[in-house]
């Protein structure tokens, strides 16, 4: 998993699950966004399309919202970076035996 420095990346108890699960961790420079691009790019619409656009008043609430973001995200925004093709017409497109 390749991340930023923030303490909740760096913190013991994620590394440690992390390694549980058999994934390698990778932290980018500081101050170097560039080398985390697509994770950069992905937090930095997650803020400006729904976190900055909500206030949650629940645990439940935000998992509502979160999901129906996510929901969107794959399923009906087109994204420039795979051709103006949402994420699940990209796998579709892209997926063996596909048409």
């Amino acid at each position: 998993m390749r991340s930023d420095n923030g303490g909740e990346f760096v913190a013991a108890v994620v590394v440690d699950w992390l390694e549980e699960a058999g994934t390698n961790t990778f932290h980018i420079a500081p101050g170097k966004p560039w080398q985390n691009g697509f994770g950069e790019s992905f937090n930095a619409r997650l803020r400006d399309e729904c976190l900055n656009e909500h206030e949650f008043w629940s645990l439940a609430h935000a998992r509502v919202l979160l999901e129906r973001f996510r929901v969107e995200y794959n399923s009906e925004h087109p994204h420039s970076s795979l051709g103006y093709l949402t994420p699940e017409e990209y796998a579709a497109a892209h997926t063996i035996g596909a048409a």
